[in-house]
């Protein structure tokens, strides 16, 4: 088994911009339906032994980082482009890549205004293993 995280954008980060507007112009039952596809698949994978866990994030936020001994962290922002924000995860463990591929690639079709499959990319990478090793 090979663990894996696909990341979902808020926008601008994949390879090519999205055709459909962002979700705050959706309206209250196209984002339902959208939530429903993404808690629907996790049950599935839940049951067959592949989901490990998933998460939505807000697009807020703010850097932090260790300043010295003794030292309160440092906070700053946020200042990141939203392109460059994370939506949210979904950790799977799969028997191999090419599990994971098929799995991003139905995660993708999750419904978006009109009930059309969005087809967003979702950026898959695996998870090292303690040493710095990919799993699987």
């Amino acid at each position: 088994m090979a663990k894996y995280l696909m990341l979902k954008h808020y926008r601008g980060s994949a390879p090519e911009q999205p055709t459909y507007p962002p979700m705050a112009e959706w309206t209250p039952e196209e984002v339902a339906a959208h939530i429903q596809y993404m808690n629907d698949f996790a049950a599935r994978l839940e049951e067959s032994g592949e989901y490990v866990d998933a998460n939505a994030l807000s697009e807020s936020g703010a850097w932090v980082r260790f300043d010295g001994e003794g030292r309160p962290p440092l906070t700053d922002g946020p200042f990141a482009e939203t392109k460059d924000l994370i939506a949210g995860w979904m950790v799977i463990d799969v028997a191999g890549y090419e599990r994971a591929v098929e799995l991003a690639g139905e995660l993708s079709a999750a419904p978006g205004p009109g009930g059309e499959p969005i087809r967003e990319w979702l950026e898959l990478r695996p998870l090292l293993t303690g040493m710095g090793e990919v799993e699987g």
